[in-house]
């Protein structure tokens, strides 16, 4: 184990922490499993609570351009009201339920370039510090990996993914930001758009999909994208090959029909402008320039120019130490 020692408030003679979560990836609504390890520092300490951050790195866009930063998206205290003795060692057990909306950071064991947090704090005496980042992992969902998996079998490419800060209008988005799946099109749609975004937002209840496609020059080269939104169930059993091709293809037709307008549909159609969806123009995600293999495995992250996603991955999550500096000057 690696502890991990807690100085600030605490002083250079407090305890030290390794939090170990269980291995393999969590799941989005699922259970986040593992071990707080605490030692005991030079004296004794009341620990008056153990409390887990989930923290995420999320781009803001704004009228001076865009912007990187930590966002704490749930918190939970899984321990506290006890003494540790000097050089005391002690575990504290936890399992907590992540939000359904967490994103997802990997797909077939592949990182996507979504990095994501957990950090540990303690309060003693009132003072509370916090300890390192440690990764977490989150994969898909069953639905997710289905539409995923469907889009790499029709032809779509995997482009990045990334964290967006605000909200999608229309939907039941519970989480400040929202994760988007950057694709590129198939052979069918080449002509028609440049790349098609996927956001999920899952529920107890179900999914929501929403898609949004950029424009391919033509009479609706301005404005904002076009939205279409789905909903499905977490065991739905379909074809879903021919339900997301039929997502696609109402996607593109209400692009072409509607311009700047944002659609939403499931089942029916309605049209109400832009719904406060967030931007214009291409961002590159951190995962930008990755490519994706289409076939029999789906959408699965490839190599492009000797770069895969896990060394993109291992380059931005320098990030968080950075953050951690900011705020400590």
């Amino acid at each position: 184990m690696v502890f991990k020692r807690l100085l600030g408030s605490l002083g250079v003679g407090g305890p030290t922490v390794d939090t170990v979560l269980d291995p393999g990836p969590a799941l989005p609504g699922g259970a986040l499993t593992g071990q707080v390890h605490l030692r005991g520092g030079g004296a004794h300490f009341e620990i008056e609570s153990v409390t887990l951050e989930l923290v995420a790195r999320v781009e803001a866009e704004h009228e001076e351009g865009e912007s990187e930063g930590a966002v704490t998206f749930e918190r939970f205290t899984v321990g506290g009201g006890f003494r540790l003795a000097e050089g005391e060692e002690r575990s504290v057990p936890f399992s907590v339920t992540l939000p359904w909306e967490t994103p997802v950071t990997e797909l077939y064991g592949q990182a996507l370039g979504v990095v994501l947090g957990v950090r540990t704090e303690l309060s003693v005496a009132g003072a509370k510090d916090k300890g390192d980042l440690d990764r977490l992992a989150v994969g898909p969902l069953p639905v997710q990996e289905a539409a995923l998996e469907a889009l790499g079998q029709l032809g779509f490419g995997f482009r990045s993914a990334d964290l967006e800060y605000g909200r999608i209008g229309g939907t039941g988005q519970q989480l400040p930001f929202y994760q988007e799946i950057e694709i590129t099109p198939s052979p069918r749609y080449a002509h028609r758009v440049n790349e098609i975004e996927v956001t999920f937002l899952a529920g107890p209840a179900g999914m929501e999909v929403v898609l949004e496609a950029d424009k391919r020059g033509g009479p609706f080269s301005s404005g904002h994208d076009a939205l279409s939104r789905f909903t499905v169930g977490h065991h739905d059993s379909r074809d879903w090959n021919a339900e997301v091709e039929g997502w696609i293809e109402r996607l593109v037709e209400h692009r072409a029909s509607h311009g700047s307008h944002a659609a939403y549909g499931h089942g029916h159609e309605d049209h109400h402008g832009d719904h406060g969806h967030r931007h214009d123009g291409h961002r590159s995600g951190p995962g930008a320039g990755t490519a994706v293999a289409a076939g029999a495995a789906g959408l699965a992250v490839g190599v492009v120019g000797g770069m895969v996603a896990a060394e993109v991955v291992d380059e931005v999550g320098d990030f968080f130490e950075g953050e951690e500096e900011d705020e400590e000057g």
